[in-house]
């Protein structure tokens, strides 16, 4: 049965508390509420028996009684001490409860064309790399547009690699800690070229895709070379708005992706645009160099092609363009999950040459929450 209403005297957030058996309802200052099921309780308990002093938890799932519910449920001052039907007592923390409990809106993301330009995301990397609010700004910006430029990088090989550590750890691959991007002979890869380069994700055949790339200019006396990148999550959300029938054909069929060399055989079958649980998209895989033979039904190929063109052109669009020509000691990163990047063609004569690294975007996040902790 459920008991009556409880208030707490000195709460600074949570107002009230009703058990209710098989869940516990909230009420807090902010008008905010939510109601709890009893078993989410027992699982994120808090107390020295069922969790470690390093946070993880001391049990499994299987060793709670399905049909936990709770026995009482009082005020502590800004806490609720509650007691389950499996004998189990701890105290939660109001503002725990708030943080965990209330349904939260998702914020919405900045997303960005061509416009994009006249304010490029720009850091020196002096700055970042000595003072902990530099950095914290310099990796808000890559977290929240997915891209920035770094100034001052210095023109030494290798360079690159203690940009990435000073966020998280470099990805090693088949290229190596870091690879050339520059002409030559028998380039394995596209990129190696003068050729333009169409905006792509980098390296759509690996599972998973690396998170993040960095590129920095050695050498830049040429003519033309400039690098593009777009927003892919800009690119599908005009999709879906232009198309919705081509933007679902994307995001329900997987496509295969493939690298091979004399060192390497990379396979990968992915969807050109990820879902997360809520359907947002969470993932761009955009490689029109890499991808494979398309192997969906044939009642389905001729509308995914079509739907693949659509995206395409709307990648190319003028509008959703940014380009900049990189100078020497100019590095910029992307998440490579989300904004695609190519150059223009590179003119015959004259030197460009660019390293390249990646690393991975849960470093960069926990990063930038550390150092959001001690701002």
């Amino acid at each position: 049965m459920a008991s009556p209403v409880t208030s707490l005297r000195d709460a600074a957030l949570l107002l009230a508390v009703q058990n209710r058996a098989a869940s516990l309802a909230l009420a807090w200052s902010d008008g905010a509420t939510a109601e709890v099921p009893a078993i989410w309780l027992r699982d994120n308990s808090p107390a020295p028996s069922a969790r470690h002093a390093n946070g993880q938890k001391l049990f499994d799932i299987t060793e709670i009684d399905p049909t936990i519910h709770l026995v009482a449920a009082r005020a502590e001052g800004g806490s609720v001490s509650v007691t389950f039907s499996d004998g189990h007592e701890t105290v939660f923390d109001g503002a725990w409860l708030h943080r965990h409990a209330v349904p939260r809106a998702t914020p919405p993301r900045r997303l960005w064309g061509a416009e994009l330009g006249r304010a490029l995301p720009t850091h020196d990397h002096a700055a970042v790399a000595a003072d902990d609010g530099a950095r914290r700004a310099s990796l808000a910006d890559i977290a929240d547009l997915g891209f920035a430029l770094l100034r001052g990088v210095p023109t030494e090989s290798g360079a690159l690699l203690s940009v990435a550590e000073l966020f998280g750890h470099v990805r090693e691959t088949n290229y190596g800690r870091f690879f050339e991007v520059r002409t030559e002979p028998d380039p394995i890869n596209l990129a190696y070229t003068p050729m333009g380069l169409s905006v792509h994700t980098d390296n759509p055949y690996r599972d998973p895709v690396p998170g993040l790339q960095l590129l920095h200019c050695l050498v830049a006396d040429n003519d033309g070379g400039e690098s593009v990148v777009v927003d892919g999550f800009r690119a599908a959300q005009m999709l879906q708005a232009e198309s919705g029938t081509d933007f679902d054909l994307l995001t329900r069929h997987a496509v295969p992706f493939r690298f091979a060399s004399a060192d390497a055989v990379l396979e990968a079958r992915a969807r050109l645009i990820t879902l997360d649980d809520r359907g947002e998209v969470s993932e761009i895989r955009f490689n029109n160099r890499s991808i494979g033979a398309f192997d969906l039904d044939v009642e389905v190929m001729g509308a995914f092609y079509a739907a693949y063109r659509r995206f395409a052109e709307i990648l190319r669009r003028p509008a959703l363009e940014v380009a900049f020509k990189l100078a020497p000691g100019e590095l910029f990163i992307v998440d490579n999950r989300r904004v695609l990047h190519g150059r223009r063609a590179i003119a015959a004569s004259g030197r460009r040459h660019l390293q390249g690294c990646y690393a991975d975007m849960d470093g960069l996040r926990s990063t930038l929450a550390l150092l959001e902790r001690q701002a």
